[in-house]
């Protein structure tokens, strides 16, 4: 089962769709971020977790944030746009204001050609709908930058250890060609060493907010 946290944001269904068109037997359950608990979390046992878009800030993310600290260590998650946003800061970094605003405008993204990016065109066009970006001065030591755009922006990291990727673009998005792949990527890599169950918020240093 993937658990899908949604930060109240209309592309929360995109993603859903996605899933779909990527196998139609996918069990997604959504749960708004501020209607479920870590320990109903655990309980649902889930496989795999996405951390949805959303209009906020990470600090304003519900249980965003504490879902990535608890369950990062072994269960595979995947934030997209806040969602990524939320893994910087969850770990230590900084989410600042983007240099430029991007809302439905598309980018070239440069990638490492691993995770989640395996098979993708190298550079591939994506969507971007964001004010904010995680700091490129104050990426958190845990994750790496994997993609950017011809810029420099961040657009990619991936959790040095954990089974953890985020993207700040949309790969749900029509406009994003190979974003369905990246998806897939997601939903058909194996991830060793990963279970469905979470570790202790103590043992992951679980707290209350961002």
């Amino acid at each position: 089962m993937i658990l899908l946290i949604d930060n109240y944001d209309s592309f929360t269904f995109n993603i859903v769709q996605r899933f779909g068109e990527i196998d139609p037997t996918l069990d997604v359950q959504v749960v708004r971020n501020d209607q479920i608990t870590l320990d109903q979390i655990r309980a649902m046992a889930p496989e795999k977790i996405v951390i949805s878009p959303g209009p906020c800030t990470p600090r304003e993310a519900g249980i965003s944030c504490d879902v990535i600290r608890t369950f990062g260590p072994s269960v595979p998650i995947l934030g997209v746009c806040l969602g990524h946003q939320c893994m910087g800061e969850a770990l230590g970094g900084l989410v600042v204001r983007a240099p430029r605003i991007m809302h439905g405008k598309t980018s070239m993204i440069y990638h490492d050609g691993a995770g989640v990016y395996r098979g993708l065109s190298n550079p591939f066009e994506a969507t971007r709908y964001h004010s904010l970006v995680i700091d490129p001065d104050h990426v958190p030591a845990d994750l790496q930058v994997v993609s950017k755009t011809a810029e420099g922006e961040i657009m990619g990291v991936r959790h040095r250890s954990w089974p953890m990727e985020g993207v700040q673009f949309h790969p749900e998005s029509f406009l994003t060609m190979e974003g369905i792949r990246l998806l897939a990527n997601f939903v058909e890599r194996p991830w060793p060493g990963t279970q469905a169950t979470a570790v202790s918020p103590q043992t992951a240093g679980a707290t209350s907010t961002c």
